[in-house]
């Protein structure tokens, strides 16, 4: 499969992953706190498991988030495991009671 590709639909506050073909692979939800968003909720299609596509959806709001100038709590287990296997996105979690 080729990457997939990952578009950003801030009305509906989501990344969207798609196949080359249209095909709805994934997305990663997320909600507008201030300075700070919360990266909620992340869902791969079964059929797309295992292709690299949560982390194709983790990357790019990530660094969606560093562009916007933002810090991030990541909600979702997904991303917050993803996060501790990429330090290089650690210094944007927010610490508790930040």
């Amino acid at each position: 499969m080729a990457d997939p590709q990952i578009s950003h639909s801030s009305d509906q506050q989501q990344f969207v992953a798609t196949a080359a073909g249209g095909e709805h692979l994934g997305r990663l939800e997320y909600e507008r706190r201030a300075d700070v968003v919360a990266l909620r909720h992340t869902v791969v299609e079964p059929a797309a498991e295992g292709r690299g596509v949560g982390s194709a959806l983790a990357r790019t709001a990530l660094d969606w988030v560093r562009a916007e100038g933002r810090r991030v709590d990541p909600v979702c287990p997904f991303v917050a495991a993803w996060i501790e296997r990429h330090p290089d996105y650690a210094d944007l979690v927010v610490s508790e009671g930040s």
